[in-house]
């Protein structure tokens, strides 16, 4: 039987009623693979009149990873790009040297009623790329692979499983499913990745007959094969990778592996010298 460590999962209220449930970091990991943040966000009915926006908003160090359930965001950044994001595609936003963005209700949305659901999860990147060149990259739902394991949906979001490869470029060795299970059904997961995580998004699942509880992550902390089953109708999602080369110091949105670089990047946006978005006149200040 594998060993797990259940992460405690902390609810933030955004505003409004907007509750995200966050797993990591957490004071028993800091880290799963590259993976040094993870958010779930709502369910949360979005009505006429409810704000729930992101205002702009500065990043360094990381790749923000944002894939929905249900509902529609529109990410606009201070490189130019303006992307409606919907279920099933992954936008990856490398934020290196630094970025901002803001991710708002679609204008077409504003007098509709409807459910917002879906992960942010962040990477750290490498130290050798932490002050590469900013970019966005948006991959449709469609032109990412899915495949049925014994009855299993698995959509490979990022990285390689099951024997398909997802298109989704990064920095290192990066693993995220999407699994859907009926009742009953069972799948061995994919153990060639040193880290791996399981969040429980929907639905009571078991790893090896040890429960996780929706909305909870079980962190595998060895590299046995080990199988995943649904108790219930569920949904989880792995996470895993290569580990980090190294500590890093995370502040508000800001990581690296150098702390003076962090202490920069307060200053220089405290300053307002980290790239506007056209069209927005608001930003977020700097917490105390």
């Amino acid at each position: 039987m594998s060993a797990l460590t259940l992460l405690k999962t902390h609810e933030k209220d955004l505003g409004g009623g907007f509750v995200v449930r966050r797993s990591l970091p957490a004071a028993a990991r800091r880290a799963v693979g590259p993976f040094v943040f993870f958010d779930h966000m709502g369910p949360v009915r979005e009505t006429p009149g409810s704000q729930h926006d992101v205002r702009p908003h500065p990043h360094i160090g990381l790749a923000t990873v944002t894939y929905l359930f249900a509902g529609a965001m529109m990410h606009r950044d201070s490189l130019g790009s303006v992307q409606r994001i919907e279920p099933g595609a992954i936008n990856w936003m490398t934020a290196g040297r630094g970025i901002v963005h803001s991710e708002r209700k679609p204008e077409d949305l504003l007098d509709q009623t409807y459910d917002l659901h879906g992960l942010q999860l962040w990477c750290a990147l490498p130290q050798a790329d932490e002050e590469c060149e900013p970019a966005f990259i948006h991959t449709p739902a469609s032109a990412l692979p899915q495949v049925d394991v014994n009855g299993v949906s698995v959509r490979v979001l990022i990285g390689e499983a099951y024997g398909v490869r997802s298109p989704v470029r990064t920095f290192s060795e990066t693993l995220y499913l999407d699994i859907t299970l009926q009742a009953g059904q069972t799948l061995t997961l994919p153990h060639h990745v040193a880290e791996r995580a399981v969040y429980a998004v929907e639905g009571e699942v078991a790893l090896d007959g040890q429960a996780v509880n929706a909305r909870t992550m079980a962190v595998i902390e060895d590299a046995q094969p080990l199988v995943l089953t649904a108790h219930t109708a569920a949904r989880a999602v792995l996470i895993g990778g290569a580990p980090l080369d190294g500590p890093r110091t995370m502040w508000w949105n800001f990581i690296s592996s150098r702390r003076e670089r962090v202490e920069q990047a307060k200053a220089d946006w405290q300053a307002q010298r980290m790239g506007q978005i056209a069209g927005e006149h608001e930003w977020i200040p700097l917490p105390p």
